[in-house]
């Protein structure tokens, strides 16, 4: 499958479930617009990212990831977190750990609005915690740090999301 076709499919299934995160974005009165959701709330009403929205509450990001942006946020899904050794999780999310998981999580944002597009025309991103994420591009697909673009352009009120399928540790991690 080459990178066109994979960001197509990619592309497919956002479409769907995209559409599930609408659904469940805040309710609004009849005849009033309803406001389309931010980064947190598009994570938030998706299952595969429960790990990654406990992690942002417990690093108190959400309402840094709820404001105005824009972000563009490189999402680890919960199989992601699952790939980390046993217990890393539990450490990560416990008070006295949080600089540590303010890192790793902001290691997953890039300040901006970077769209698949502009992102394969890159070699490497500048996280909101400061490193350098290399960005490979090859006929098997796209990765940052290592970690498979699985998903792409998941449009929010205040930035994109693309899903990914390694949690990625900044280097002084």
């Amino acid at each position: 499958m080459n990178i066109s076709t994979k960001f197509l499919t990619s592309i497919a299934l956002f479409s769907v479930l995209s559409g599930a995160a609408f659904v469940n974005a805040a309710h609004h009165e009849e005849g009033e617009a309803a406001a389309a959701p931010n980064i947190v709330e598009v994570a938030a009403s998706n299952d595969d990212f429960t790990t990654l929205v406990a992690a942002v509450q417990a690093a108190d990001l959400a309402d840094t990831l709820s404001g105005a942006g824009p972000f563009t946020v490189f999402a680890p899904t919960n199989e992601a977190f699952a790939k980390l050794p046993d217990g890393t999780v539990e450490m990560l999310l416990l008070p006295e750990n949080k600089d540590k998981l303010v890192a790793i999580l902001t290691y997953h944002v890039v300040a901006g609005d970077v769209t698949a597009a502009e992102v394969v025309e890159l070699t490497e991103v500048t996280t909101v915690q400061g490193g350098t994420a290399a960005i490979v591009v090859a006929d098997t697909g796209v990765t940052i740090d290592g970690a498979n673009v699985i998903i792409t352009d998941i449009d929010a009120s205040n930035g994109v999301i693309h899903v990914i399928d390694t949690v990625m540790m900044p280097p002084s991690e």
